[in-house]
């Protein structure tokens, strides 16, 4: 539970969010008017019918050999400014648009207290995924409550009171556009919201209506309705717009028929709406407990608990770090939930028209970040609108390669939007990395890992996978240097100058090589391409290379500086989340060197996940110890991460580096407490999976698990690794939907 005794005043910091995926609500708490502020996560801007044109990022010049010169450049070179690439390879970028917040939802409470009750509360219970405020005034103990349903597609608000008659508000709708009109309907209690964006015409709606106990409804001719003297009232928000994932226009139906179906089927009771949101979300949240010792103080508020964090050995501070674990998780289940968009750079929460980074889709760490705990943390379902994102940019990607490249398979660079933005800009530093579809497929193939459904691979994850190493069969270029085949032009994210081989370039390349050849082996694809997979790979530069002061090299040539303490530590895809380097290794070792030398400052989500590295390099103290320095010095007082500003792949990628430390099986293992931290000498955890088809209980004490409980879900052989057994490890045909216990 996050709890605090005051009024939100800050979006940002203070707020507190629900969502069911595609539906957001920020709720404040404040007193004389309740705000939300709410979202709609297809609310963007930009793309087919934008203002300012749209093509997708592809060149809107033709540039024969542009490409091929450049890499005929950085051979004769080795290195090239990125100014001078972004001259000849970017364009400026038009009609890429942001998301949008929907508006704010008011409720004017008359009478309110002017100032804070001593008994005031405002509260996020996590397990329930409900929202409320609780006071006092004038001897009657007030109540709101706030969910979002995904069962029923809406955001629910209930307002109460202990005494009958006591509940009168006036509920209002207000937008920083000018793009809409509002009607209100006294006889059902309705208050609808309607328009186009001014941009791009895309239509919206939103339907709010509000039942009350007792009292009277009335509506005014200013779009509000007013509810005063019930006992109680509530309302149901359903939004929605006319935008589809359909390459190339992006519409589908008018919103109207949805929208107004959503909220008459909600019906006309709470109680039934919140059964059905808590059977819905506790089927995913209550999957997963986590005991590391923690004992939340019952009078201090969360924004205290965590000004008072030390990452020091009290039961407070493992009372913040296990909420923050939760947290996460219940952020994943609130903004990513099928039938939308996957979580964006703010999961689904935005408040404004202009959002950092436009609120969007960045490929080259953050929207994988966003799911590194999907599998891992049981909420495998969440993943749905990640798969259909990542398909859905085949199509303008297939067009990106072959205008651009000349090429077959799909591509995405830096970042992308809702409209299939494929192409490139001209920001010097982050607008070049065709690498990025390479890296979107991982999550498909680490679902299958996971999973083990053949038939998921064969429809949905294999093709994907296919058509983006045909890319790069097609893209790689011979090195001179040694004869090794390259990625070139190759720029490691917002970091030095072009090169050709970076070592994360190679990496991410390698990772997509060596999980296709698998998958083509499972489902048995042609062996010519089978055979094409493996001499590629095995001419193919690995990307790891140990430099002249131990390091692993961010680029080919030996380039790196010790003292650069860069916030990207993109060298290191093959430690995390690649599974290329192993632990105990010389690379292993070298990449530790890296990453000392990089520092512990950083983002919040360059800190989490250098929590996910030092994790994999088998270092819990370390790991824990970025744990700390995100929690004191990059997490806000309502726990969203902030880069800053707020991003949200901070909290996902906090949470995956948790699981890291407690469980792995990243190559072929299933490693128990693998990288315990002494802070957390006794526990528990309940509910984490592994690759192969395992859930998997731990209990521990001292430093060493005392009782490993795991599930097969599929009947194969499994190997565990723990120092519960004498020999440190064992191997046992695993039957699925059996049982299996070992225990001191």
């Amino acid at each position: 539970m996050l709890w605090y005794a005051t009024p939100a005043a800050d979006w940002e910091r203070e707020a507190l969010p629900i969502g069911n995926g595609a539906l957001g609500a920020m709720i404040f708490g404040t007193l004389a008017s309740e705000r939300l502020q709410f979202n709609e996560k297809t609310l963007w801007t930009g793309g087919p019918g934008s203002a300012q044109g749209y093509d997708h990022g592809n060149w809107r010049d033709a540039r024969p050999g542009a490409v091929t010169a450049v890499q005929d450049d950085l051979d004769a070179r080795t290195t090239l400014a990125p100014d001078a690439v972004a001259a000849r390879l970017g364009q400026r970028r038009v009609g890429y648009g942001a998301h949008q917040t929907f508006g704010d939802l008011h409720l004017d409470l008359p009478g309110a207290p002017a100032t804070t009750p001593d008994d005031y509360r405002r509260e996020l219970d996590l397990d329930k995924a409900v929202a409320s405020v609780t006071y006092t005034h004038q001897g009657v103990r007030h109540r709101r409550e706030f969910f979002a349903s995904q069962p029923d597609g809406a955001i629910v608000g209930r307002l109460s009171a202990d005494r009958s008659g006591s509940v009168s508000f006036t509920l209002r709708y207000t937008s920083p556009r000018p793009d809409f009109t509002t009607t209100t309907t006294a006889a059902d209690g309705t208050l609808t919201v309607r328009g186009a964006l001014a941009d791009n015409g895309l239509r919206f709606e939103a339907r709010i209506r509000v039942h009350s106990q007792g009292g009277t409804l009335s509506s005014r001719t200013d779009g509000t309705l007013t509810v005063t003297g019930a006992d109680s009232a509530w309302f149901v928000l359903a939004a929605g717009t006319d935008y589809a994932d359909t390459y190339p226009g992006y519409r589908g139906a008018d919103p109207h028929t949805t929208v107004t179906r959503t909220v008459e089927q909600a019906g006309t009771d709470h109680q039934a709406l919140l059964r059905r949101h808590l059977r819905d979300h506790r089927a995913l949240f209550r999957r997963v407990a986590l005991d590391i010792g923690q004992e939340p103080p019952a009078d201090v508020p969360t924004d205290r608990l965590l000004s008072a964090y030390t990452a020091g050995p009290t039961a407070a501070d493992r009372a913040l770090e296990a909420l923050f674990f939760q947290y996460g998780r219940y952020l994943l289940i609130a903004s990513s939930r099928p039938g939308s968009l996957p979580a964006n750079l703010q999961g689904v929460w935005n408040q404004s028209t202009s959002p950092p980074w436009s609120a969007d889709y960045h490929v080259n760490i953050n929207l994988q970040m966003n799911y590194w705990l999907a599998e891992a943390a049981n909420l495998a379902e969440t993943t749905e609108p990640y798969d259909r994102f990542v398909e859905a940019l085949r199509a303008p990607g297939r067009r990106s390669a072959r205008e651009m490249f000349g090429s077959r398979g799909w591509v995405v660079h830096n970042e992308t939007n809702p409209y299939g933005f494929t192409g490139v800009h001209d920001w010097a530093t982050a607008f070049w990395f065709p690498e990025a579809a390479a890296w979107l497929t991982q999550q498909l193939y680490e679902h299958y890992r996971f999973g083990g459904s053949t038939a998921y691979l064969r429809t949905t994850a294999y093709p994907v996978l296919k058509e983006a190493a045909e890319f790069w069969l097609d893209n790689l270029r011979t090195d001179p240097r040694d004869g090794t085949l390259v990625v070139t032009p190759s720029y490691s994210p917002e970091h030095g100058d072009f090169t050709a081989g970076a070592a994360m370039s190679q990496q991410i390349v390698h990772d997509l090589f060596t999980n296709t050849l698998e998958a083509a082996r499972i489902l048995g694809d042609s062996p010519g391409f089978r055979r094409r997979l493996e001499e590629a790979l095995g001419r193919l530069d690995p990307g790891l290379r140990i430099g002249s002061w131990g390091q692993l090299q961010e680029w080919k040539a030996d380039l790196d500086d010790p003292t650069d303490e860069h916030r990207h530590v993109s060298h290191l895809f093959a430690l995390h989340p690649g599974r290329q380097i192993e632990p105990g290794s010389r690379w292993a070792e070298a990449a530790k060197v890296s990453l000392t030398a990089r520092g512990d400052g950083g983002t919040g989500w360059s800190k989490a996940w250098k929590v996910n590295f030092w994790a994999r390099l088998r270092d819990g103290d370390h790991a824990h110890l970025m744990l700390g320095e995100q929690l004191r010095l990059s997490t806000l007082p309502n726990l969203w991460d902030t880069h800053p500003p707020f991003q949200i792949d901070g909290n996902f990628g906090a949470t995956s580096g948790i699981v890291e430390m407690l469980l792995q099986s990243q190559h072929g293992v299933i490693e128990v407490l693998p990288a315990l931290p002494a802070a957390w000498p006794d526990g528990s955890v309940r509910g984490l999976r592994a690759r192969g088809g395992a859930t998997v209980d731990v209990e521990w004490a001292d430093g060493r698990a005392t009782r490993i409980a795991l599930t097969a879900a599929r009947t194969r052989e499994l190997t565990v690794r723990s120092d519960l057994f004498a020999s440190g490890e064992l191997t046992f045909k695993a039957v699925a939907g059996r049982h299996y216990t070992w225990e001191t």
